[in-house]
């Protein structure tokens, strides 16, 4: 007979908003379990555009609660991760055709003032035949505008969420679908099974969340045999990735002739990454892919603005995710609100919390504030915490990276500069634990290419959850965008063969 462990809360859905509700939960003391069907991050919370970001074009749908409360999470989540996410200037080429400058500056003049901005440089007006911001752009564009926001490693940061809950006492199962949650009176009793092992392990859990993100509703249905009046939306957004065609580390974003916005910003050091569209999707999420037209979509909207145009055999890759969108009501998918909301379902017995939307900015207070709403079954809850608690690896003094890289100089001389920056950026003040006392490359083993070294492999697997080579060069790295063909299936074949012999 199977062992029935019980816990305070039972989260389903790996994605941004359950890693960092088992974190907020676990911290405030109680016993959390998070299971996720398939790897961390593995759908929509690695898929984003990495930005950690007010939301520009949200003040032309009158979202101004949303965009100053994201506005102030985006200097919160800046200071406690500050090695995954950092500062980046956005240059707007102005097109009279489309938006007029006066409404895009007053736009940005809100941007700069709706949320206690502290740390970012403010707006500043571009000339683009004069400042090297617009030499890349074509001689049409004669003026523009610069403003800040921040980029963010969306994978990592819900892999920092979920080692931060796991060290806290939360237990983390990954490849583990929930397959029944059933009410026995004031408790959840839940099952989860592993796909890839086949274990089937039973929890008695007072709360159930559902994290679930695009199969919100699935779970509500078919997992747990309930209903809600909330819906979600599927928004299906693409991107593609590119050789990096300008000179500086600005990132760009372009009015297109129908009115959405796409960012245009520098990736890996040498890419671009190019996005996003935004179309109702109806299929299965996890199917999700860039097709044809939206591929050439993005690379019309960069040439419209470019010098050097852009052509299919450009594309490095792409990528695609659904984004689970609160259901307003909207009939156009780019006015749909990126807001979430919470439905706490209690009638019949145990609770359940189920989260509708949502987007990463604001991942931090929306599990602060659906702990807030279900402390009321928790008398002995803790408090709030996580505004000013860093994420694993992001406690660096005064929340400096560049003083810490420079301490990573000292530490390591004997490391090349690109694989410090990718350590340091990665793993933050962690470094230790994947160096683990080496004073040579030889110490960090084998090399398969790039920056990627068998120490760090052994660290992913231990620490990370990482159990397949694409959770390793995709999710929990970007490695497959530095490798060749051939080190990424040697690389695939060696580690599959590890995985065996283990």
């Amino acid at each position: 007979m199977t062992d029935i462990q019980k816990v305070d809360l039972f989260v389903i859905g790996g994605g941004i908003n359950g890693a960092g509700i088992a974190r907020d939960a676990a911290g405030r003391g109680l016993s959390v379990v998070l299971c996720e069907k398939d790897d961390l991050a593995e759908g929509t919370s690695s898929r984003s555009g990495k930005l950690v970001h007010g939301g520009l074009r949200y003040l032309e749908y009158y979202e101004f609660r949303l965009v100053r409360e994201a506005l102030i999470e985006r200097e919160v989540l800046m200071r406690n991760a500050p090695h995954i996410i950092w500062p980046m200037r956005f240059v707007l080429p102005h097109s009279p055709q489309d938006r007029p400058a006066w409404l895009v500056r007053l736009g940005l003049f809100l941007y700069d003032h709706l949320g206690g901005r502290k740390k970012l440089p403010g707006t500043r007006t571009l000339n683009l035949h004069r400042d090297p911001e617009g030499a890349a752009v074509k001689d049409s564009y004669k003026r523009g505008f610069e403003y800040s926001d921040c980029w963010v490693d969306d994978a990592r940061l819900v892999i920092l969420n979920a080692i931060d809950a796991s060290e806290r006492g939360a237990t983390v199962l990954t490849r583990s679908p929930c397959v029944s949650a059933r009410r026995e009176g004031q408790v959840w009793r839940v099952t989860t099974q592993n796909s890839v092992t086949g274990e089937t392990k039973e929890f008695e859990a007072k709360l159930l969340v559902n994290a679930a993100g695009p199969w919100v509703t699935d779970v509500v249905n078919r997992v747990a045999g309930s209903n809600s009046p909330r819906n979600v939306r599927l928004v299906k957004g693409s991107h593609i990735i590119v050789p990096k065609f300008w000179k500086g580390e600005n990132a760009y974003l372009v009015q297109n002739h129908d009115k959405r916005v796409i960012f245009i910003n520098p990736y890996e050091r040498d890419k671009a990454l190019i996005g996003t569209t935004d179309i109702a999707y109806e299929g299965k999420a996890e199917e999700v892919t860039a097709d044809d037209s939206e591929v050439q979509y993005l690379i019309d909207a960069v040439n419209r603005y470019f010098k050097e145009q852009l052509t299919r055999n450009d594309v490095l890759t792409t990528f695609s995710g659904v984004r689970p969108l609160f259901d307003d009501g909207k009939g156009n998918p780019s006015a749909v609100t990126r807001d979430y909301v919470f439905d706490i379902e209690e009638k019949g017995g145990a609770p359940m919390l189920n989260i509708f939307g949502g987007k990463i900015t604001t991942f931090r207070e929306l599990a602060e504030r659906g702990l807030q709403k279900v402390s009321k079954f928790f008398p002995e809850i803790g408090g709030d915490w996580t505004e000013n608690a860093p994420l694993p690896g992001g406690d660096m003094e005064n929340a400096d990276y560049e003083e810490f890289r420079n301490r990573m100089k000292h530490d390591y001389p004997w490391m090349p500069r690109d694989l410090r920056r990718h350590y340091g950026r990665l793993y933050g003040t962690r470094i230790d634990r994947i160096v683990d006392g080496a004073s040579s490359l030889d110490g960090l083993g084998r090399h398969f290419g790039g920056t990627l070294y068998e120490a760090e492999v052994a660290y992913l697997v231990k620490h990370e959850w990482a159990q397949t080579a694409d959770d390793i060069l995709w999710r929990r790295t970007k490695h497959r965008l530095h490798l060749t063909e051939d080190e990424q299936a040697a690389f695939t074949k060696w580690f599959e063969l590890q995985r065996e012999a283990a």
